[in-house]
């Protein structure tokens, strides 16, 4: 299966390191937060990889085309301004009628079991699976009743209600509803799924976060340093 990585945006919340460079080429450690997310995948097997890439995109490009990746990447540079439906469309001609493929962003980084996605995806017979996930909480939860605070969990992870959590199985079927129209995924696309009962979400209740800003970098940072990062196989 192939895998298409969004890393097309321009990342003005972490705007320390991407006036310089794309966002995905930020390092978590010694390497772009982007090599994460391959090696990630090619741990369940992925050896075809089609960055979907748009501002400072000749970084990604000369990078990739420098490294040894024994496996396929290539980059395709979709535009500046570009949204990620329309950034998606623009890859139509890279797939197969009928063909499923992975897709994910390229700054956000999980545990999360792709063969399951994959089995679920297949059962369904969906147009489009995302994963489900619970965010971590930003700041520290309290529980107050009459001005005394009974509980108090530094930053613990929500337990209620689910986001999306970017990783993707998609059937190319889905280019006939994307159009020519700069839209988000998020948004017209994956409602219009909805509606016609084609779509399917894979609960994950592990570990999932993303690189928004110079905070979640640090944090990523962190769990790398201590040698608990849940995103690492071996």
């Amino acid at each position: 299966m192939k895998c298409v990585i969004l890393a097309g945006g321009k990342g003005s919340r972490l705007s320390e390191y991407t006036y310089k460079i794309p966002k995905p080429m930020v390092k978590i450690g010694k390497k772009p937060i982007l090599d994460h997310i391959i090696d990630y995948y090619k741990f369940y097997g992925v050896s075809d990889f089609i960055i979907a890439a748009g501002y400072k995109h000749k970084i990604i490009k000369d990078y990739y085309s420098k490294k040894n990746n024994k496996v396929n990447i290539i980059v395709v540079n979709t535009g500046l301004e570009t949204l990620t439906g329309k950034r998606i469309k623009k890859l139509e001609n890279f797939f197969k009628p009928n063909e499923d493929f992975f897709l994910t962003y390229g700054d956000g980084l999980s545990n999360v079991n792709l063969k399951k996605i994959l089995k679920l995806h297949v059962k369904k017979k969906a147009l489009l699976t995302l994963t489900a996930v619970h965010p971590p909480a930003r700041f520290g939860e309290l529980i107050v009743k009459h001005s005394s605070l009974l509980s108090f969990k530094e930053k613990p992870q929500l337990i209620d209600g689910w986001i999306n959590g970017g990783f993707f199985v998609i059937n190319s079927s889905f280019f006939k509803i994307l159009t020519q129209k700069n839209a988000m995924l998020e948004r017209e696309p994956i409602q219009k799924v909805v509606k016609i009962n084609k779509a399917a979400a894979y609960e994950h209740k592990g570990f999932w976060y993303c690189m928004d800003n110079l905070r979640d970098k640090n944090v990523l940072e962190d769990l790398l340093k201590k040698k608990k990062a849940p995103w690492i196989k071996k």
